[in-house]
């Protein structure tokens, strides 16, 4: 059994070593923070919105649904591939140019422009651990993948394994490397689910009979998912959709688009192809349900199906496939972590460094991302829980502050700074007050931390126009 398995995990392995090759190769061309960042700012539409499908499509998608698909099958709870490709769709379609043309590398820089240091401080500690918590859920995934590609290794090795390899290749070549292999690791995605879904097909009768035995009545072992309350509905699509659509590292592909139109569009197509793209690890996920019905770990459908229904050469495709997904989410996750930290945190108010020494900064701000996303991954339950707290961690705030910044001129520090930390610790208390023995429970945690950042933004509002008021009587 182990021979027979080894040859999987040198395909995977092999597969990792080219992206790693790529990468070294294209960071010889980087000079500047800005090329290492954001690509230099000259993406084209194609480029830009295979960058953004790809940056998006992880483990959440491909494992994390396949495996709530599995365990739940469908209902309104099943908010993916619709919600986060609705989030991409969001983007495009109010954020990403305006946000272009305020000509920033991070969603810090805003917040320092219009609030002030203070607040980009503030919202750098907000951004940084979103990122990390999504950072963490792809090297958790990625460290699966390879386990199951071996039964020589465990999943704690794998996982390290996992986090080297990442670190390594987003540290060397940055936005630049990262889109460029994009467009390898998009096809080579779309690939291993193609080839997946169409043995599954022609295994069940062809694409009539396996739909139908998909979505048909659920297998026995299934425990029935009840009908959630329509706050619980809210949460639960809010919270991918309004958590994510400002995060940095869809906001970083944005802005590496070459124009405000590009930018624009490439949301829209992104958010368009990752629905579609989307639909067929659900799809999988129903199948496996009813042919390895018991798994003990239901985020392992999706790799036990594939291994069942393909020869090992095909087999080795899908998991390059799971691979690509994976590392086109991290290394933006991790990039966009050390954006936040090297400029917003580090270097913040020191803008005569020579551009070397900012760029040796963002390297070394990447590694560390790195090493602090493996040690989250150690200790994760499981992916879709990591990209829970990513999604939710700060981002209420986060999104009244740029919807803020973006439509008015009034309102200040103060008022920022209450809305991100009002979010930010609602969105704590009602995660983990529970778990930590505090006698408060907040059933909608995430709904609860926008109303916090709205009402904080209000108050902070009221509080800088009496104090406008009382300056101008003296």
């Amino acid at each position: 059994m182990r021979r027979a398995m080894d040859p999987l995990l040198l395909g995977v392995l092999g597969y990792v070593a080219i992206q790693l090759a790529i990468g070294a190769v294209v960071a010889r061309r980087v000079r500047s923070e800005d090329e290492y960042l954001v690509a230099g700012r000259r993406l084209g539409l194609r480029l830009a919105t295979v960058s953004i499908f790809a940056t998006w499509f992880g483990a959440e998608t491909c494992v994390g649904a396949a495996g709530s698909a599995y365990a739940e099958g469908l209902g309104a709870h099943t908010v993916e591939p619709f919600a986060y490709g609705a989030c991409l769709l969001l983007m495009g379609l109010l954020f990403a140019a305006p946000l272009w043309r305020a000509g920033i590398t991070t969603l810090g820089d805003l917040f320092r422009r219009r609030f002030g240091p203070r607040v980009e401080a503030i919202a750098a500690l907000v951004l940084a651990p979103t990122s990390l918590f999504w950072a963490s859920a792809q090297i958790h995934a990625m460290g699966k993948t390879i386990a199951a590609s071996s039964p020589s290794l465990d999943i704690d090795t794998a996982v390290l394994v996992a986090a080297l390899v990442v670190i390594v290749y987003t540290s060397l070549g940055g936005m630049m490397a990262d889109v460029v292999t994009d467009v390898f690791q998009g096809a080579v995605l779309v690939i291993g689910l193609v080839v997946v879904t169409v043995a599954v097909m022609q295994q069940h009768g062809g694409a009539a009979d396996a739909l139908s035995l998909a979505f048909g009545p659920a297998p026995g072992t299934r425990d029935p998912v009840p009908s959630p309350g329509l706050l619980a509905l809210a949460e639960s699509w809010a919270l991918p959709i309004l958590g994510s659509v400002t995060a940095q590292e869809v906001v970083s592909r944005s802005l590496a688009a070459r124009c405000p139109a590009t930018a624009r569009r490439a949301g829209l197509c992104g958010g368009s192809i990752y629905i579609l793209v989307g639909l067929m690890p659900v799809f999988l996920g129903l199948i496996a349900a009813h042919r390895h019905a018991g798994l003990d770990d239901p985020e392992a459908a999706l790799p036990t199906l594939a291994r069942s229904v393909l020869p090992t050469i095909g087999y080795v495709v899908f998991a390059g496939a799971l691979v690509s997904a994976i590392l086109s989410t991290v290394d933006s996750a991790l990039l966009a972590a050390g954006s936040v930290i090297s400029r917003n945190l580090v270097l913040a108010g020191r803008d005569g460094l020579a551009p070397r020494t900012r760029l040796l900064v963002a390297r070394a701000s990447v590694i560390a991302s790195g090493i602090a996303a493996w040690l989250l991954a150690r200790g994760s339950d499981d992916v879709m829980t990591s990209i829970e707290d990513a999604s939710g961690f700060g981002s209420a705030g986060v999104l009244v502050c740029v919807l803020f910044a973006l439509g008015t001129r009034s309102g200040g520090s103060l008022a920022a700074s209450c809305s991100l930390i009002a979010g930010a610790a609602t969105w704590v208390l009602g995660r983990y007050a529970p778990a930590l023995g505090l006698p408060l429970e907040i059933d909608h945690p995430f709904l609860a931390s926008l109303a916090a950042a709205s009402a904080g933004l209000v108050c902070g509002l009221m509080v800088e126009g009496l104090a406008s008021r009382r300056a101008g009587l003296r």
